[in-house]
């Protein structure tokens, strides 16, 4: 499964690169974040404290591809993302469809594989002015830490009052199959997650509060996957700074 990720990492990259070389007219842009919690579906990755994040991202009409990163406290390294995808429309509905590499390249993890990939179909409307939808469904066949397969559903809803402030706030369904990993059993476990927030603009800067929690509870069979302290998985205040280079 380990080469399998890496050919599908491969592919993204090689991708991205021959759309820049074609097609001279498609446009790269880079980010960078700080932020006092890296939150995962809102199970932290960091134990709580700080993450810098940024990346690169590449458009050509329909067609995109990027990669990020960030600091996590479970790996000597950094998870890194490697992603591409296309955004067509039917009439109205915007789309969203790609496929998402998560890999940690500095992880201890012969035990059981932290890298997966994950397929993501998404479709956003925008019923009023300033007002958007959208419905989120991704997929993946082996999960992290080998927890075999995965689906996350997530609705979420933004409302700009300006071209400096928004609202935005999104409800989100996780399943696994086997949150024990490989050889520990059959168990499937389930949570919900949402969170809340205002993101304000200024000055090139994006500066997002936001309130992040989920229903899950101790001795949940989830619980073990998400951390074996409570605080892995307990409601947080989020506030990250954001720049777009």
């Amino acid at each position: 499964m380990r080469a399998v990720k890496k050919i599908l990492a491969g592919a993204l990259l090689m991708s991205a690169a021959v759309s820049g070389v074609a097609h001279a007219e498609g446009t790269w842009s880079g980010n960078i974040a700080l932020t006092t919690d890296y939150e995962f579906r809102g199970i932290t990755q960091t134990s709580g404290n700080p993450a810098v994040q940024g990346g690169f991202d590449y458009v050509n009409g329909q067609f995109y591809a990027g990669t990020w990163a960030s600091n996590v406290s479970f790996s000597d390294g950094p998870e890194l993302d490697v992603y591409a995808g296309f955004t067509p429309t039917l009439g109205p509905v915007a789309l969203n469809l790609g496929v998402i590499g998560y890999f940690y390249p500095g992880a201890q993890d012969d035990g059981a594989e932290f890298d997966y990939y994950e397929a993501k179909a998404a479709a956003t409307i925008t019923p009023a002015e300033g007002f958007s939808v959208t419905g989120s469904l991704y997929y993946s066949p082996d999960f992290f830490g080998e927890t075999s397969d995965a689906f996350y559903s997530e609705i979420a809803a933004a409302y700009a009052f300006s071209d400096a402030l928004s609202f935005s706030g999104a409800f989100g369904h996780q399943t696994i199959d086997d949150v024990n990993g490989p050889g520990a059993g059959s168990d499937s476990g389930d949570y919900n997650t949402w969170n809340i927030g205002a993101t304000y603009t200024t000055h090139g800067f994006a500066i997002d509060a936001r309130y992040v929690d989920t229903d899950i509870d101790a001795g949940d069979t989830i619980a073990t996957y998400a951390g074996t302290d409570e605080t892995a998985y307990d409601s947080a205040f989020i506030l990250t700074i954001k720049r777009t280079l």
